[in-house]
Parts: C-alpha cells; structure tokens; sequence
C-alpha cells in the first residue's frame, strides 16, 4: 500500500468473481443469476427503496409479463422517458428479456424533441414519470395530431419519412396520476412473472440511443445485445476494476444515456454490485448521500470535479471512496490535482462514444506518477514536447497524466488515420478508428454509417498514440477550423484561453469569413471580473503563445456555456447563436 492509500482506494472489496457470460446472454440474464446466488444482497438503492437482488428480479420479470400482455413483441419499441429510479432499471431490462427495444429518452427534452423521437423510433409504447409525464403527453398529443393530418402548419413539423414508421404510442404513467387512455405501471406489472425465450440472434437490437448527428438533428445509435454486452465484458477485463464485486456505485449519471445505462448500470449488473441512483443533481445531497450509503466508485460527469471543490469536510464525506471515473468530456487537470491533493482519491478518466456502447479506453492500469515525487506536465505541447512558453503542472503521486485518456480495453483496437487514409508519421495527429465486438449496428433505421467490413469504424475524433498505447485526444474533425487554408484545431486554442487568469471556462468554434474561409471566435466563462479586462488578457497570451491564423477573430465573454446532460459544451448551441447573428436576430 502507499503512503497515500491509492493502492487501496483502487483495489476493489474482496468478493467472489462473477463468471463471464455466454455469448447468447442478455443484460436482464444477470439478474436472475444474481438472484440465484444471493436473492437477499442489496441490488438497488433510491431514498427509501432498497431492492434486493431477489426483489429485482421478481419485479422485472412481473414487468416483461406485463408488456407480453400488453401486446408487446419482440422487436417492438418500448420509449422510456423516467429519471433515474427503481422502474427505470426495471422496465429497461423488462423491455431487453422479451427482446423489444428499449429506447430511453431524456425526461427533461421538450416536447417537440419528444414527439421526433417517438415518430422517428415507432415507439408503440412510452412510459413516463412525473418529471417527463407532461412533455411526453403533449409530444403524444402533437404526434397523433401530425398524423391524423389535422395540423395547422403546412407540411407539419415532422418529416413524412418519420411518420411512415411513427405509430400513437399508449403512454404508462409511473409515480403521477392517470388521465383517459392512459395506463399506470402498477397495473403493467403482472402478478407473476413467466418464462421468455432465450435470445437465439445476439445481433438483435437491443436499444436504441439518440445522440447528435452531424447535421445537429438526433441519430438514434443502434446497439445490439451483443454490443452492449462486450462492452460490459471489456470494461470487466481492466485491471484494476472499475466497479467489482462489494462495490457501492453511485447512480447520478442519466440512465437515458449510454454512460449511465452501460458503462455504469451493466458494471453493476455484471459485477453484483449495489446501485444508489440519483435522480436530481445537487453536490450537497450527493455528498451527504456518498456518506451515508457508504458510497466506493463515483462515476462522474467531469463538471462534477469542480461542484464539489471546496465544499465542507470533503475528504470525510468521500472517506469510502476508492476511485472517481470520469468519461465523455475532458477532465481540467487543474482540478483534477486539487481534487487529488485535498482527498487522496484517485481521478481515471476514459474514452468513449454511444456508438461503442460506450468505453474504449480508460486511464485504470495505466502508470501513474511515481510515489516518491510528482510527474511534470506541460500543458499546450505535443507528442514532440512542449511548446516553448507552455505551461507546466504537476501530476500527484497515484494520479495519471490528465492529458491521456487511457490505452484501449481488451478486445480493442484503435488506430490512426491521417486525410488520405494512411497512418500519420510519427507525433501527427489522426482520425481515431477503433474496431471491437461493441460497436454498434448503424444508425436507425437503415444502418447508416456503420462499421465497414473489416469492422473499423472512424470515430470523428482526432488524437496522438503515444508509443505505449496511450490515447491524446486533440479534438473532433467537425470541429476543425480551415482558416486561410491551414487547420485549427479548438482544443489548442481552447487551452491557451484557459490558462489566463479568471477564466473558468472556454469553448472555441469556426465561423464563416468572407476572407480568410473561416474565422476563430473564443467563448468565454469569467465570472466576477470585468469582460473588458478578461478580452484583452485573452489576447495578449494568444498573441504570446498562437500563430497570427490561429488567434481568436473575436471574444466573446459570457455567463455561462451550454451543457450536454454529461458536461460536454454544447458547440452546435454557440454555431446556432452565430447563424443567428449574420441574420441579425441577437
């Protein structure tokens, strides 16, 4: 052990191993097997509610009665639009053990986002808490107005092409109180549960997943039940484990994404572990709740990091903490330091995308700063070094370089590929392109863009491979910036920005330039110091530490950046404001 603990903060409780699965598995089989071997074990915890692993798989096994019953087939889709609690997990592995399709929404998006999704996903069901219970009616109510044709917008809001498959979904009401047509969950679930037949084609659709598409409309992803469960399976293969056998994993990322339904629920039900799920964000609560149920693995959104940052008594709320895991959006390693240094745990981040279900790599079982000092980091360098001028950090003991995002998984491989498809030279920067049993199907309905016949499948983002395997990530192709004809890439600008005192946060785009083809504008976060002041500090270290075509155009300092649901800058929302400026409507 260290001096400082790590080795046991990373070290999962001891417990029996769970066995790997059989290829023909589902998710909702580990259910039954864990009730096999220990029905009293805690499986769920959600204020009050604690649910047994005997008690969970009485209840998902009643619910997928209840849908068979309620006329629901194999490859019909389920939309489940909760929060994160108990009927959430158990309709979700109710809809995969009768082979439907489980397709969860974000219970917060509007209603027009709400009838889309239905209409685009032939929903024939939509179960609904009382957080989504109000936009799911009204996004019913304006789907079965579109296609009834008694709209009063021409052509409607929905495309035909959705509406050739879309379908008046019946809606079951969880937790709130039924209107006419209606159904409650209650009443879905049967009084016994029965017998299903066993998945025969692991390639059947399991779920599907909305996520942005390059053209900012939502794609659902198509993951079948043998991508979701590989990717359970590789995450498995890491060493030291992420979520093992006796851990407490805390619940507060969304169950209607694919970090919270996979890499954290699947590790769960993989692993026997005991789920406390967070419906509604707030530090103070999670903290407090971290304490009380004796909280091991945190998986986070990287905003989380700074939320709780100076918060009271942090290290002995977190005193039962072994590890925080961090994913979708790059980690401040500033942060990431004084996290470490006021708690001692350690922080391991990792890469990955809905469409690979969705862990690719991870940071766990990488080399960290040695134990008898700290590693230096230089921030704004490349594989080559550093530049001159560029900053410097220091990595504590136990924590790895914050820069990488981990090498790949077992059973993935990833690889570069430069603009004319060949491997970029040494220290350039790629195309990422993973191949592995993960990925997924295309994107519905027709398998668009899927992994190519030898089962690569470009990825979008650009990064470094570092001869040990580890993963720099540098930024995403659509987000890269042509301006005169050479290439930006954000991320370079973005940490530049970052290092100017006062500044919070930062988001870099390109827009149109009758000039130069595109143009550099900085978004930036500052709060309580004067925008004036903040611009021309920006401009001055860009000056200092940027080539002339890569220096911001403009500088826009702002209150606030929008966020995706897992802490990622809502890039499309700033291109949007801007297209709305040229139209002169900000």
């Amino acid at each position: 052990m260290s001096q400082d603990g790590t080795a046991d903060r990373a070290t999962a409780p001891a417990a029996p191993a769970t066995p790997a699965l059989p290829p023909d598995a589902t998710l909702a089989d580990l259910v039954p097997a864990a009730a096999a071997q220990d029905a009293g074990a805690t499986a769920l915890v959600h204020g009050s509610t604690r649910l047994t692993w005997g008690e969970l798989e009485e209840e998902v096994s009643r619910v997928a009665h209840g849908l068979v019953a309620a006329g629901v087939v194999a490859g019909h889709r389920v939309a489940l639009a909760m929060a994160n609690r108990p009927e959430m997990v158990v309709a979700y592995l109710a809809v995969l053990r009768v082979q439907a399709v489980a397709v969860p929404l974000n219970p917060r998006a509007t209603a027009e986002e709400v009838a889309r999704m239905l209409a685009d996903s032939g929903a024939r069901m939509v179960l609904a808490d009382e957080v989504a219970v109000d936009v799911v009616r009204t996004g019913v109510a304006r789907l079965e107005t579109e296609l009834s044709g008694a709209t009063d917008r021409p052509g409607g809001t929905l495309p035909a092409a959705l509406l050739q498959r879309a379908v008046v979904p019946r809606v079951v009401v969880a937790g709130t109180t039924l209107r006419p047509g209606e159904r409650s969950y209650d009443h879905l679930r049967a009084e016994r549960g029965r017998e299903h037949p066993p998945l025969v084609d692991p390639e059947r659709l399991a779920t599907l997943l909305y996520t942005s598409g390059a053209s900012g409309r939502p794609r659902a992803v198509m993951l079948s039940h043998r991508a979701l469960l590989a990717n359970v399976e590789q995450v498995a293969g890491v060493e030291p484990t992420m979520i093992g056998p006796g851990d407490v994993v805390l619940g507060a990322l969304p169950l209607f994404h694919v970090y919270g339904l996979n890499a954290v629920l699947g590790g769960v039900l993989r692993h026997r572990a005991t789920l406390v799920l967070v419906d509604a964000y707030d530090p103070e609560v999670v903290l407090d709740l971290v304490a009380a149920e004796r909280v091991s693995v945190l998986p986070i959104a990287p905003t989380v990091i700074g939320h709780v940052l100076g918060r009271e008594r942090l290290a002995e709320r977190l005193a039962t903490v072994r590890l925080v895991l961090s994913g979708s959006a790059p980690l401040d390693p500033d942060q990431v330091v004084a996290f470490h240094e006021a708690t001692g745990i350690p922080v391991h981040q990792g890469y990955g995308l809905t469409e690979a279900a969705p862990v690719v790599t991870s940071t766990l079982g990488v080399p960290a700063a040695p134990a008898d000092g700290q590693e230096v980091v230089h921030h704004g360098g490349s594989e080559a070094g550093p530049e001159e001028g560029a900053e410097e950090s220091r990595v504590p003991a136990g924590q790895p370089d914050p820069r990488s995002v981990g090498t790949a998984l077992p059973g993935i491989e990833i690889r570069l590929v430069d603009d004319h498809g060949q491997t970029p030279l040494q220290g350039d920067p790629g195309q990422v392109s993973i191949r592995g049993a993960n990925l997924f199907s295309g994107y519905w309905p027709d398998g668009d863009d899927a992994p190519d016949e030898d089962g690569w499948w470009a990825t979008g983002d650009v990064g470094f491979l570092a001869p040990d395997g580890q993963l720099v990530l540098v930024d995403r192709v659509k987000e890269l910036v042509i301006v005169s004809g050479f290439s930006v890439y954000p991320t370079e600008i973005e940490d530049v920005v970052a290092e100017v005192p006062g500044v919070r946060e930062v988001a870099v785009i390109g827009v149109p330039d009758d000039d130069t083809g595109e143009a550099v504008v900085a978004y930036v976060v500052a709060p309580d110091q004067d925008p004036a002041t903040v611009e021309a500090a920006v401009r001055a270290r860009c000056v200092v530490r940027l080539a002339r075509f890569k220096q911001p155009r403009r500088v826009e300092v702002v209150d606030a950046l929008p966020h995706t649901v897992t802490g990622k800058v809502r890039k499309g929302s700033l291109r949007a404001a801007e297209r709305r400026r040229d139209l002169e409507l900000l």
